[in-house]
């Protein structure tokens, strides 16, 4: 491996940790993750006759498990891409995909600040917290949380980290970056240690609600930022390999715009919403979900 595609291979890592990370974050404003900041903290807690730091410790424990599923969806594409194109830094086409895939999601996001949460409306379920003890629940809500498709989505960067771990065709890198955003989700729930009255609580949701719109800006900042650089990334690739710009490259590249094109009309025209977008739920006294 030359010095110029181990470069390569750094870049699409990076690009990978980087929205991992930007997805976890940003994926706390989904409702279920505000729900958290409010179901798990020491105010609570201390109610239901539990320790916030061994529930916490749980929670992030199950979130991180859940983001190893998560990973680990992205380490089977990634060994059907390795097996397909092996040494994919020397594939232009991944990288074309891989740029592709970064602008669809930013597009995807860009539309979701009018349509509201992507993908099905599960939450996870409020009555285990009087069902079970606080090594269930906790650990249970954070495999649901960690997971990121397992409830609300907030972004399609949570689908972006599957698409991208699949592109660098390692298994293993594929697997980290899941675990990598199980673990930022899990430690999401510290946000809410210093809660320990209702004024502190409702002090801290003020607090996180003015920031949501910062942080859907930032995550489709993070996207549209990293696209160019994936297909700058391709060009140079192409260009070593001695077929820059070949038919097989622009066809790649057709078929990543057809994609991001198909995955916004979708959303337009499958994401109506007769009415407006339910706010985040707040833990209650009984009821389906959290």
């Amino acid at each position: 491996m030359d010095d110029s595609t181990e470069e390569d291979e750094k870049m699409l890592v990076a690009l990978g940790v980087t929205v991992s990370l930007a997805a976890a974050i940003r994926s706390t404003w989904s409702p279920c993750g505000a729900s958290m900041l409010s179901t798990l903290t020491p105010l609570s807690e201390r109610a239901r006759g539990a320790r916030f730091a061994t529930t916490a410790s749980w929670f992030g424990a199950g979130a991180v498990l859940g983001g190893a599923a998560l990973g680990g969806l992205g380490a089977a594409l990634a060994a059907v891409v390795h097996t397909v194109a092996p040494g994919t830094a020397d594939v232009p086409g991944v990288r074309l995909a891989a740029a592709g895939a970064l602008a669809a999601a930013g597009l995807v996001d860009l539309a979701l600040a009018r349509r509201g949460p992507l993908g099905h409306g599960r939450q996870v379920n409020e009555r285990w917290l009087d069902q079970f003890r606080p090594w269930v629940y906790g650990a249970g809500f954070g495999v649901q949380i960690g997971c990121g498709l397992a409830t609300y989505v907030t972004t399609a960067a949570v689908y972006l980290v599957v698409a991208l771990g699949a592109l660098t065709g390692s298994p293993a890198l594929a697997l980290s970056l899941g675990v990598a955003f199980g673990l930022v989700r899990g430690l999401a729930v510290l946000v809410g240690r210093p809660v320990r009255t209702p004024e502190a609580l409702r002090r801290l949701h003020a607090r996180f609600d003015a920031l949501d719109g910062a942080s859907r800006r930032i995550m489709v900042v993070v996207e549209l930022a990293a696209a160019p650089l994936a297909l700058v990334g391709a060009w140079a690739t192409a260009g070593r390999a001695g077929h820059g710009g070949g038919p097989g490259d622009v066809a790649a590249l057709v078929g990543a715009l057809v994609i991001a094109a198909a995955g916004v009309g979708a959303l337009t025209l499958g994401g109506r919403r007769s009415g407006p977008t339910a706010a985040p739920a707040r833990p209650s006294a009984a009821g389906d979900g959290v």
